[in-house]
């Protein structure tokens, strides 16, 4: 066999390995994986490999279909069906198979495997680098497959009785929900987080503050903090799915619930153009 695919108990060759379209790991590319060269069948540093993909599933609350020692002796059987002698072995778990929801319900994760030739470089040609700012943690604004933290926020709330997680960074700036936007009203002024690398500007939002013009309500986009979020008179979350609720618990206690007008008209106004347009024949 040139190369191999695994996917819970099945193996055959990678194009022929197919994967449920609700494999988590589709939706939110809920999964971690651990890889590593083999030469002559003898994968290298393999304990060291697996303790570290055990620990990761471990953070993110995956249940391993299989202990350590069962899936070390599966690595070694899979590496003896291919003609190679120099492969490289790549593994995944995914948090199981479900319809597309951000929380998720327990179970067994699903196992992927994959195994190709490759020889590793033997670093006698030196290379050429270039630089490139580190802003892996800053792409909020893009609406990508990688949505770990949010799922993990997201089971958190769940766990904890409430709709939606909200995110703060460092020194307390409130950026946006799991998968949702937050905003506050004050003093009959709709504040919202700005459309940074921050927050995710959503469409929701974005006819929120269309609602506001229309209905004369200021609004201000710009940021603000965990202090003013619990001390505002309404907080409002928006999204694609639910396009304006309003809080009134944040970590366990009483919050908003000070201006119900101002709020009512703002979610008519929002349901209403939602009605108007999906009615319109």
């Amino acid at each position: 066999m040139k190369n191999l695919g695994y996917y819970n108990g099945k193996v055959d060759r990678i194009e022929n390995i197919t994967i449920p379209m609700n494999d988590r790991v589709c939706w939110f590319g809920d999964g971690v994986y651990d890889a590593g060269p083999c030469h002559k069948q003898h994968i290298f540093a393999l304990k060291e490999h697996i303790d570290r993909f055990y620990r990761n599933a471990k953070a993110l609350n995956m249940e391993m279909p299989m202990d350590k020692e069962a899936f070390a002796s599966l690595l070694n059987d899979l590496v003896k069906k291919l003609d190679d002698e120099d492969l490289f072995v790549y593994y995944q778990v995914t948090r199981g198979t479900a319809e597309r929801n951000h929380t998720y319900s327990p179970g067994k994760g699903n196992l992927w495997v994959m195994i190709k030739p490759q020889a590793i470089n033997d670093g006698k040609k030196p290379v050429s680098l270039i630089t490139c700012e580190d802003t892996r943690f800053f792409h909020c604004n893009i609406k990508t497959l990688n949505l770990i933290p949010s799922v993990m926020a997201a089971q958190k709330a769940k766990d904890a009785g409430c709709h939606e997680a909200v995110f703060y960074r460092p020194g307390g700036r409130v950026t946006e929900c799991s998968h949702s936007n937050v905003h506050i009203l004050r003093d009959g002024v709709l504040y919202t987080a700005p459309t940074d690398c921050l927050i995710l500007p959503g469409i929701a939002r974005h006819h929120l503050l269309l609602a506001c013009e229309r209905l004369g309500i200021p609004y201000r986009e710009e940021p603000f903090s965990l202090e003013e979020l619990a001390s505002a008179d309404e907080i409002l979350v928006t999204s694609s799915s639910n396009l304006c609720l309003r809080a009134n618990h944040l970590d366990g206690k009483a919050v908003g619930e000070k201006d119900f007008l101002h709020y009512e008209q703002l979610r008519e106004a929002v349901l209403n153009e939602f009605y108007e347009e999906t009615e319109r024949q």
